[in-house]
């Protein structure tokens, strides 16, 4: 596999687990040094663990944080530049589903809140915190998870559906404040990708979702984690501010 990551850092939050774990790996074995943000020590532990002995994958430092937490995120992000004195990569793949299944009458407004809090409060978190360290050395990629139901919005998902929309906003505009520089700040929107999170949702959700897709499948980790390898890419170097789509067809503008 080709080293297109060799001397660089790359942060990746939520990376204990599904979509962060596969591009924690890809990256790793693309020669990139790995610092895991998560707020589970002993997954992180056990996904450092499983990279150095099943990829060879040595350079990995697990932090414990909480991308909803805006002085924990500048606390874990100090250590990295501590440990490294740079950072080139941030992938922000921490997100909850919160409350699905369900009409926005029976959300509650805390469950709303705790769903904006880490999937778009720590996007911003993420963002704002990393976007000074990428500068010191005019260099950075920066991509943010979001979804196709920030896109098209997911019946029963209200929550999830509007922190993904703005996911992708804060991209679109932070793109543009930065493009004149050499960082790229861009999301990621995936319809359904098996994950240990999508399989704990209720069965008539994940239908909902997998019926809307022309491939009538989910998506794999392996092809997320590829296509997040060519955004945070050198190669990628005329895309910011963009939202791009895995969405098996499902994805119309």
């Amino acid at each position: 596999m080709a080293q297109r990551f060799s001397g660089q850092v790359a942060v990746v939050t939520g990376g204990a687990s599904g979509i962060g774990r596969a591009v924690c790996e890809r990256l790793g074995k693309e020669g990139a040094t790995i610092c895991i943000f998560d707020v589970k020590d002993d997954a992180m532990q056990e996904t450092a663990d499983a990279l150095a002995s099943q990829h060879d994958i040595k350079h990995v430092s697990c932090h414990k944080v909480d991308v909803a937490c805006e002085e924990s995120v500048k606390a874990a992000l100090a250590a990295v530049e501590a440990a490294h004195g740079r950072l080139d990569i941030m992938i922000n793949c921490a997100g909850i589903v919160g409350p699905h299944g369900v009409k926005i009458e029976d959300v509650e407004g805390d469950a709303f809140d705790r769903v904006l809090a880490v999937n778009l409060r720590g996007s911003f978190n993420m963002t704002k915190h990393c976007l000074p360290l990428m500068s010191k050395h005019d260099y950075g990629r920066i991509l943010l998870i979001a979804s196709i139901a920030g896109k098209d919005g997911n019946a029963g998902m209200c929550a999830y559906s509007t922190s993904k929309a703005g996911v992708i906003g804060l991209a679109k505009a932070v793109g543009k404040e930065y493009a004149e520089t050499n960082i790229t700040v861009n999301a990621l929107a995936p319809a359904v990708i098996r994950t240990a999170m999508v399989a704990g949702m209720k069965p008539e959700q994940i239908k909902y979702m997998t019926d809307k897709i022309p491939m009538k499948r989910c998506g794999l980790l392996q092809e997320v984690a590829a296509t997040v390898a060519f955004i945070v890419s050198k190669e990628a170097s005329f895309n910011t501010g963009f939202c791009f789509d895995l969405s098996g067809g499902r994805a119309v503008y």
